[in-house]
């Protein structure tokens, strides 16, 4: 699109919902915001790239994501460690997935620890790692012979159920529920993650002229109830005793969910949204709003993948209605960046859509961040998107807020012990905090000691990943970063996301603290 197309369509997307330019205005870097996306591993949408990939293939490959995400100055990886029924890890409970190995049931070779090297590399680059798990699929067809002796389709066929061409474990069955948990509990206590992430998988979409047949457990545990409440309270107290056993383990590991873009159509609820679309309600007996009620999970991220007006499912209507029905968590908005140029509906086509989106949701203040299926939609295509995000939207680092159940005050702030600088980079070392465990630290600059504003997220030099060695954190900054800049303030970002106040320095001077002389003992 011609620039100045681009901008009179704007423009007149401004005018016709009535946005408040100050509102706009002071959106227009956040400081505070999540940017995430998916990475997807089943049937190797995203990575790895074919499942007959070598490790050191794949490990360039994960790198270039993160590179080309860091770059975008995106802050969330959402990587998919278990699919269908498969792991990305080496565990008891399931078998290497064969999208990572070429083989189900087959380690890498040479062998490494997948997810502990995804988690490491994304660290180092400043992203969150949420770890993304579909509990409830246990294929993505009915080929049972490419799966492993070990899959729990042979181990506890009795658990499966056969639907529209996949098989899925039965949502019902306590036992069921109590090893998905297990299989959660292990991902949670064995790795540094951020977050565990479910998507929109519960019950199974509807396929026309096919049923899901669980009516053995119905009859055996359904005490009553509908089918259509039996099967949401069989979700629900799936995600309570997730929640509950995260919690338990790691109190700082977030718990969120992606669910389908609708809670209920109007026609079905008048609490619902102006759409006529399936519904997670009605149609994957799923209720985020409960979960939501609850204090269940730390963030929602629910996936409008709609153009702004479509007609049956709006993306501005439906921003505005999860805006106003969410409550206890943080909320993210899920964008379609596959549907760019490649879906029936034209609005897509326009480079202008996926941009108009974020500044639209930004004009809500409880929307809090964006998250985009999937990564390969901004790797090597798209080029022009890309650019308007890079000079636009995403043109300076923002930081993801601490979610409404994990805030708190830090009360370390940052000890400097000695600055140094060099011509090619400036050494910072800070004293190990006494009461906070620290994930991150952030450099802000600024022309005066008492004039650097961490608030504004132009100032954000560099997001520092630290590893507690001894007494102190010791980090360096190159002197391209910084140089420009007469002052800077650094903070502590603890594993919650919270983060402390400043210290500042003064970069016209160098110092070493000064340690008086120890008496000798000897003497």
């Amino acid at each position: 699109m011609h620039k100045n197309q681009q901008l009179l369509f704007s423009i007149l997307f401004l005018f016709l919902f009535g946005w408040k330019s100050n509102a706009q205005e002071k959106n227009l870097y956040p400081k505070n915001e999540f940017r995430g996306v998916w990475i997807a591993t089943v049937v190797n949408i995203d990575w790895p790239k074919t499942a007959t990939d070598g490790v050191e293939k794949e490990k360039a490959d994960y790198l270039e994501i993160l590179e080309a995400y860091k770059k975008l100055n995106y802050n969330a990886v959402i990587v998919q460690v278990r699919s269908v029924g498969d792991a990305l890890y080496p565990t008891e409970l399931a078998p290497w997935s064969r999208f990572l190995t070429g083989k189900e049931g087959q380690a890498p070779n040479p062998y490494y620890d997948t997810l502990a090297w995804m988690i490491e590399e994304a660290h180092k680059r400043g992203f969150e790692f949420h770890a993304w798990l579909n509990p409830y699929r246990a294929t993505f067809d009915l080929n049972k012979q490419q799966l492993s002796p070990n899959h729990d389709i042979f181990k506890h066929p009795e658990w499966m159920i056969e639907y529209a061409g996949k098989i899925y474990y039965d949502p019902a069955l306590p036992e069921v529920q109590e090893h998905l948990t297990k299989v959660v509990k292990e991902v949670v206590d064995k790795y540094d993650i951020d977050a565990i992430h479910f998507d929109d998988y519960f019950y199974p979409y509807t396929v026309s002229g096919k049923t899901f047949n669980d009516t053995a457990s119905y009859k055996k545990y359904g005490a009553g109830l509908s089918i259509g409440d039996w099967r949401r309270a069989n979700v629900s107290n799936f995600v309570h005793t997730i929640s509950t056993m995260i919690k338990a383990s790691k109190p700082w590991v977030q718990f969120g969910i992606s669910p389908f873009g609708v809670w209920r159509n109007k026609s079905q609820d008048p609490k619902g949204s102006e759409t006529q679309s399936t519904s997670n309600y009605d149609d994957l007996y799923a209720d985020p709003v409960l979960w939501m009620d609850q204090k269940w999970i730390d963030y929602i991220l629910p996936q409008l993948y709609w153009s702004m007006n479509n007609p049956r499912a709006s993306y501005s209507k439906l921003v505005k209605w999860w805006s106003e029905n969410s409550n206890n968590t943080a909320l993210y908005i899920g964008h379609a960046s596959y549907k760019i140029r490649g879906d029936n509906d034209k609005s897509w086509n326009f480079a202008s859509e996926i941009p108009n989106q974020i500044d639209y949701a930004r004009s809500f203040k409880k929307v809090s961040g964006s998250a985009y299926f999937s990564s390969k939609w901004f790797m090597n295509k798209n080029f022009d998107i890309v650019r308007l995000l890079e000079e636009n939207q995403y043109k300076y680092p923002a930081l993801p807020a601490a979610v409404p159940n994990l805030k708190h005050i830090v009360i370390d702030i940052p000890v400097v012990n000695e600055y140094s600088k060099d011509n090619s980079k400036y050494t910072f070392t800070i004293k190990n905090p006494l009461n906070t465990k620290v994930r991150y630290m952030v450099i802000y600059g600024g022309d005066h000691v008492s004039k650097v504003d961490i608030n504004d997220a132009t100032k954000i030099i560099d997001k520092i990943t630290v590893h507690e060695t001894g007494d102190v954190i010791t980090f360096n900054i190159p002197a391209e970063k910084i140089s420009k800049y007469k002052a800077c303030a650094v903070t502590f970002i603890d594993y919650y996301a919270n983060e402390s106040t400043p210290a500042a320095i003064d970069l016209k001077k160098t110092f070493k603290p000064y340690t008086p002389a120890q008496p000798n003992e000897n003497r």
